[in-house]
């Protein structure tokens, strides 16, 4: 078991090094950036002292929940993907989140965005899914994300249905391959080809 602590980052080599006679809690104030990706961490501890933390980096660990990060009000990018969260939740106070990467989870629901008003990119692609499930898009954080998501990757999850999002007004690439959108002759695509006016690029490559 390995938890993200204040004692892990002063051991580690690329972050608490005593320079210009900083001490721990200085340099942790300073701190925007947290490199902690591929080190076996299985859950997040209490860093609230790094109040100014703009970009953290927690990809391919083994973390189950999304937990201790409502001190982080000043967080732009978190990357999560390929860990075991099963559940988006614990976001509410990042509201200056705009790009969330948890592709390769196993989150089977997306909500939980409702306060996430700057999120421009949503990655979710490779859910690992029990059999027979797909990923759902919960409609009321659609709305949130309605006036600022960009980017949208939901590619290899079960999707048979796309309806919910042409309420996302400013999309600009749109991934939905490998899933389960079987007629691509369906009156659905025009219509998302019409309300996606801002829509540079789309992939709907399917199976």
């Amino acid at each position: 078991m390995v938890r993200l602590t204040i004692d892990l980052i002063a051991k580690s080599r690329n972050h608490f090094k005593k320079k210009r006679g900083l001490s721990l809690p200085q340099y942790l104030k300073t701190l925007t950036h947290l490199h902690f990706f591929s080190k076996s961490i299985d859950d997040i501890g209490d860093l609230s002292v790094c109040r100014n933390l703009t970009v953290l980096y927690l990809y391919d660990n083994q973390i189950t929940h999304i937990c201790n990060l409502g001190f982080a009000s000043n967080l732009t990018h978190l990357y999560m993907q390929n860990n075991n969260i099963t559940q988006i939740d614990n976001l509410s106070n990042l509201q200056k989140l705009s790009k969330l990467y948890l592709g390769g989870n196993r989150i089977a629901v997306v909500e939980g965005l409702e306060t996430l008003c700057e999120l421009q990119e949503l990655h979710l692609e490779n859910q690992r899914l029990a059999p027979g499930e797909k990923l759902l898009l919960d409609p009321m954080s659609l709305l949130s994300l309605a006036e600022s998501l960009c980017v949208l990757n939901i590619n290899n999850n079960n999707i048979d249905e796309i309806r919910d999002l042409t309420v996302l007004k400013e999309l600009q690439h749109f991934s939905a391959a490998d899933n389960r959108l079987d007629n691509m002759e369906n009156p659905l695509f025009h219509t998302l080809n019409h309300q996606f006016l801002t829509l540079w690029e789309i992939h709907l490559r399917q199976r």
